[in-house]
Parts: structure tokens; sequence; C-alpha cells
């Protein structure tokens, strides 16, 4: 390899890991603003998951009681955690493809995804504490992951 040809794989390289960083940056802007849980359905899951490095993903129902219970624990958390990790809220009444999909059998669940990898799931009623030290264990373990979603 000339001196030529390795000076333009290095740019090449450089210019790549711009474009990453550029990408990340506007990533983390994007999570900074969002500090409630966002909406989830069928139709926009994938894209929604898909744009955020960390995400939390609560399953929930009109008619669940537990659900109730935890909800004002998740927008809690997504005013705390605004910019660290995006909540979003999955009715499973009205989107029930996705709760097939990942076979919701016990509400509430909450699913922690990370980089669209289910790295972790909670199911039940848990308390705040518990639900945040499981959502840390994920701000900084990356290889932790069970598996990607739709294949």
């Amino acid at each position: 390899m000339s001196r030529e040809d390795e000076d333009e794989e290095i740019l090449a390289i450089k210019q790549r890991k711009l474009t990453e960083m550029q990408k990340s940056a506007i990533t983390r802007s994007a999570m900074n603003s969002i500090t409630r849980p966002i909406v989830l359905t069928d139709m926009n899951f994938r894209d929604e998951v898909s744009k955020y490095p960390l995400m939390l993903i609560d399953f929930w129902a009109p008619w669940c009681g537990p659900c109730k219970m935890i909800s004002p624990i998740i927008e809690q958390l997504a005013g705390e955690y605004g910019g660290k990790v995006v909540f979003g809220k999955l009715n499973i009444d009205e989107n029930q493809t996705v709760a097939q999909y990942f076979g919701i059998q016990s509400i509430p669940t909450m699913m922690i995804l990370k980089n669209s990898k289910v790295v972790d799931v909670i199911v039940g009623a848990l308390p705040k504490a518990q639900i945040e030290t499981k959502l840390k264990q994920h701000f900084l373990d990356s290889n932790n992951t069970i598996g990607n979603i739709y294949g």
C-alpha cells in the first residue's frame, strides 16, 4: 500500500468518525428535549426505538391497576433522566402487534432497549428505586444484550 493510499484511508476513517460524532451529538440533543414518555404504537414503534440509544418501554393497559400505580413513576423518571434515556409507553390493547411480538403476557412489563436490542425486562409494579437501579445498570454496560428487535 502506497503512502497516498494510506493517507486516503486515514482521511476516510476520520470522515466516518466525524459523521458518527455529529450523529451522536444530534441524538443527545434530541434526547435532552424528551422529558416525558413518548407514545408508541404498532405504526411508529420501529422508527421511534431506532432513534435512541437507550429506551425504557412501559407496556400497559388502561384497565390495569398496577399500570396506573407505576405510570407516575415512569413520568418522574422521564423527567429526571431526560438526555440519558428516553421513555416510551405502549398501550397493549390498542397495539397488539408489538405486544404479541414481544410475548407480553403480564402487565405492567417494562423493557429496556439499548441500540434497539432488549437488554432487560422488568415485570410487575416495582418501586421507583428498583426501576431506577435496573436502568442505571445500562448507562455504562454496552455489551449486555438479550436480542435485536425485529430480527
